[in-house]
């Protein structure tokens, strides 16, 4: 087993994308793209797309390959990275995946337990409830259905909650009773690094990327999807703010400065889900590069 996935995570706005491309340089190998918010090609600037030319410096997979339409799940995701990596690994000993979606990441190098089918009348149904209701009546069913679950779950994460739902009302059982948290083997050698900085550094960061979005044209972008607002996929930081903004519910200064606080939530959110991996090897975000594959290289097989 002499082939070596090498995970880049970290909040969002650190320098993962920059960091990932250098090392597939390095290394001569492909990016496996780990955010779930970059999957969707009608989504780009909120979304923190790599642009144009970071894409032309290496080879990237899973980035803009679905559409909000689709239904897309961390599942799927799974069975489908690990069928690229495995190719990838035919022409190379190294694959870099990069991401902030610790569940994706997870996925791939731990495993999901296994889930029941889901009947997509009750995904539609949920989805339609939502519309109507909001997510405070998804959330008050998952309290009522499955308690455990609900006191760990990002109760603010309309995906996490619908998925629950799903579970739960598809199989008659708690979702939480799915969840054994037992790792599964892969045939592949797994070095994980992480980028972090001073939070005041972090946040300020973020605060930067938000007006670099709002003057690439965040605004026209959100408005061109504002009829298909309902979509899961656009329940999601960035955008669901501007809606508010153009539904004249909150003005746009108001907005941006929500984009900016629920972005600084997010990061600290993922923060805390991958300070618990002790797998991971952190490197504060102006860290050189030779350390970096010093540290790769000490760890590949």
């Amino acid at each position: 087993m002499n082939k070596n996935l090498i995970v880049i995570t970290g909040p969002t706005a650190i320098g993962k994308t920059s960091l990932g491309i250098k090392l597939a340089k390095q290394f001569g190998c492909e990016i496996i793209s780990a955010d779930s918010r970059q999957f969707y090609k009608e989504m780009s600037i909120g979304t923190a797309v790599p642009s144009i030319g970071e894409l032309e410096q290496a080879t990237h997979h899973f980035i803009q390959h679905k559409s909000i339409h689709d239904i897309y799940t961390v599942g799927e995701f799974e069975k489908e990275a690990l069928e690229k990596i495995n190719e990838l690994f035919t022409r190379n000993n190294y694959v870099i995946m990069v991401g902030g979606s610790g569940l994706y990441i997870d996925a791939v190098t731990k495993g999901l337990d296994s889930f029941p089918e889901i009947d997509i009348e009750i995904r539609k149904k949920l989805q339609k409830e939502y519309s109507d209701k909001g997510i405070e009546h998804l959330q008050k069913q998952l309290q009522a259905l499955d308690p455990i679950y609900y006191e760990k779950v990002d109760i603010h994460n309309t995906h996490r909650i619908m998925r629950a739902l799903e579970v739960c009302i598809s199989s008659g059982k708690p979702y939480s009773s799915f969840l054994t948290a037992t790792k599964k083997t892969r045939p592949f050698n797994t070095i994980k690094i992480g980028i972090t900085a001073e939070r005041e550094i972090i946040y300020n960061r973020i605060n930067q990327r938000v007006e670099i979005m709002i003057e690439d044209g965040l605004l026209e972008e959100v408005k061109s999807l504002y009829k298909y607002r309902s979509l899961n996929a656009l329940n999601t930081v960035g955008y669901k703010e501007i809606f508010n903004y153009l539904d004249h519910t909150w003005d746009l200064d108001f907005a941006i400065s929500e984009i900016k606080k629920n972005t600084r939530r997010f990061a600290k959110r993922q923060l805390t889900w991958f300070r618990k991996d002790t797998e991971i090897t952190w490197f504060d975000f102006e860290a050189d590069l030779d350390s970096v594959v010093l540290e790769i290289k000490k760890r590949s097989l």
